[in-house]
């Protein structure tokens, strides 16, 4: 798994922060990103955890901005109760990386595009979404919008795993408690 300790982690970032701030980013925010949105969202409220954790998704590249996620990933979800029908695509901003904790990439190319935006003091914020499912064997989520249904289905297992992964992660970082 991750080998990141809380004292690579500043205090501020630590201790001060009310309500953890996840953004997933992929490259159009219309399959991988939104699916990830979803899947930790739905994992959140299981855990009795949604008024401490709060998630978003975002875009690299500003081609699909507005638009809903892809009928494929919508469906793939839905089929395991998760509704991400009412998000839309938008662009990553350099004020995310204050506005958020955790700015997960799908892949190495997000990741590098969120290290060229990142401020300087903020770089310990970027995560790639496979480092918490290393037991998977695959560096990056594939992106599935070329393919068929059974792509997304993959997609699905790979990133569900990870952010049941990522939520254990941040449960320990930030001693997070269930609410009643």
């Amino acid at each position: 798994m991750l080998s990141i300790s809380s004292s690579d982690i500043p205090y501020t970032f630590l201790e001060t922060t009310m309500t953890i701030r996840v953004l997933f980013v992929c490259t159009a925010n219309i399959c991988r990103s939104p699916m990830a949105e979803g899947i930790f969202r739905h994992l959140v409220a299981e855990a009795r955890l949604t008024g401490q954790i709060e998630t978003d998704s975002a875009a690299i590249s500003p081609m699909r901005v507005g638009e809903p996620p892809d009928p494929r990933a919508q469906r793939t979800v839905l089929k395991r109760g998760i509704d991400i029908s009412d998000l839309r695509s938008r662009e990553v901003w350099r004020d995310d990386f204050h506005q958020f904790d955790y700015l997960v990439a799908m892949d190495r190319t997000n990741h590098a595009y969120l290290r060229s935006l990142c401020p300087r003091g903020c770089e310990h914020k970027i995560f790639l979404m496979m480092e918490f499912a290393p037991a998977i064997g695959i560096a990056e989520v594939p992106d599935p919008y070329a393919g068929g249904e059974e792509g997304f289905e993959l997609v699905y297992r790979a990133l569900e795993m990870a952010a049941r992964n990522l939520l254990t992660y941040i449960r320990q970082q930030h001693q997070l408690t269930p609410t009643e």
